[in-house]
């Protein structure tokens, strides 16, 4: 078959267009796919805004990295205000609680403990909700905190128990914090304390009378001010909100010095709680601050990481 000289062209000039037509239909599925699939940064979070687990009395608004077990030694002495007699508490009746938690997945911590303070053990949970980023879009910290706490006496006269649920106590709480400097943190915690049964009286007519409601408000504040890479100020007030028909507990005060190691954090303070469940402390607490009814304590915690 014989192609001339301009079928020939006609062919060439074919191939060239069919050519750019698929350069051009390459160009545009690259841009189209850079369009779908642009770059995401990954989330920065804020670092060590407390030491630990616990600032005082209260928790904090941490929690540990997966797979962290952790050992507490928490011991409070009795009040200041008889002096030299039992040499300002430190020989008075004392109270201490030793505890064990484990993080078994991000950003969830469960644990328990047990007391001597009426021979309570309890069961807790700890779960980080939000928390806050470097680039600040989240500028707070949230997590929430809980437990169930059984007393577990003999039952006696001495003692409430007509059924086992009266042996139930629960506490609830959301921890709200903020770093606000690589040396100031701060955070606000309102909780919630539930008793199933409470001490009553008798009003004098043979009707027993509650001396509490089963349910009781409060809130905390809570700060740390570093003065060295392991050396912090650490404070805390504890509020009640909720009025009772008598025995008003008294708000707490506490302030201290924390010590950070690499495996362990240690914490000494005065203040005026003297127990060591925080809703035995929010309901119960009859030290009063301004009559001096302080007393020292400490919390040591030992961290491992498997």
């Amino acid at each position: 078959m014989n192609i001339t000289y301009n079928q020939l062209g006609k062919i060439a000039k074919l191939c060239l267009l069919m050519l750019c037509c698929s350069n051009i239909g390459t160009a545009l599925a690259q841009d189209s796919t850079t369009a779908e699939a642009p770059v995401v940064k990954k989330k920065s979070y804020t670092k060590n805004t407390f030491e630990g687990n616990y600032l005082i009395d209260n928790q904090t608004v941490m929690v540990p990295i997966k797979g962290t077990f952790e050992f507490d030694i928490q011991h409070r002495f009795g009040t200041t205000d008889k002096g030299f007699t039992d040499l300002f508490g430190l020989f008075a009746s004392a109270t201490m609680r030793l505890g064990f938690s484990y993080v078994p997945i991000k950003d969830l911590q469960v644990g328990f403990g047990a007391t001597n303070e009426r021979m309570q053990t309890d069961f807790n949970l700890k779960y980080a909700l939000v928390k806050q980023t470097k680039d600040g879009k989240m500028p707070i910290s949230i997590t929430y905190f809980g437990n169930a706490v059984m007393d577990t006496r003999k039952r006696d006269n001495t003692t409430l128990f007509v059924s086992t649920s009266d042996r139930f106590s629960f506490f609830n709480q959301i921890i709200i914090a903020r770093k606000i400097s690589e040396k100031l943190s701060i955070q606000v915690s309102p909780s919630l304390s539930h008793f199933n049964n409470l001490e009553g009286y008798d009003d004098g007519t043979g009707k027993v009378m509650p001396k509490w409601k089963n349910d009781h408000f409060a809130i905390s504040f809570s700060g740390r001010y570093k003065i060295s890479p392991k050396t912090a100020l650490i404070a805390n007030y504890d509020q009640p909100l909720t009025q009772h028909p008598t025995n008003n507990p008294h708000p707490n005060i506490s302030f201290g010095l924390e010590m950070k190691s690499s495996g362990h954090d240690f914490e000494v303070f005065a203040g005026n709680y003297g127990a060591l469940l925080p809703q035995n402390n929010n309901l119960f607490n009859q030290n009063d601050y301004t009559k001096g009814q302080f007393l020292i304590g400490f919390n040591i915690t030992r961290l491992w990481n498997f």
